[in-house]
């Protein structure tokens, strides 16, 4: 099966899911169909790329150039994330 969170892939957010800030409490939010995601560490850093137009891999450059961190750490945080969100259909590859 291929991988659904390949480097080349343009990950975006699915149809009906968004992605926003609730200012009340002070959290990022995924809203679904019939469901809220409360968002956590990176989360929020890597959805907001997920624009369809930038691939797995410079997403990963990007996040890369603003955290200190190794770049394999990011990527398999991105590619982990991503391949969960896109098995529940929230997120399209």
């Amino acid at each position: 099966m291929p991988d659904p969170a390949a480097p080349s892939s343009r990950p975006r957010l699915a149809a009906g899911v968004r992605l926003t800030f609730d200012t009340r409490r002070g959290i990022w939010l995924l809203l679904c169909p019939e469901r809220i995601i409360e968002l956590d560490g990176p989360a929020n850093e890597i959805l907001s790329r997920c624009d369809g137009r930038r691939s797995v891999d410079e997403i990963v450059d990007d996040l890369v150039a603003r955290f200190v961190a190794e770049r394999a750490v990011i990527e398999e945080d991105v590619r982990s994330m991503l391949a969960e969100l896109a098995a529940k259909r929230l997120v399209q590859m």
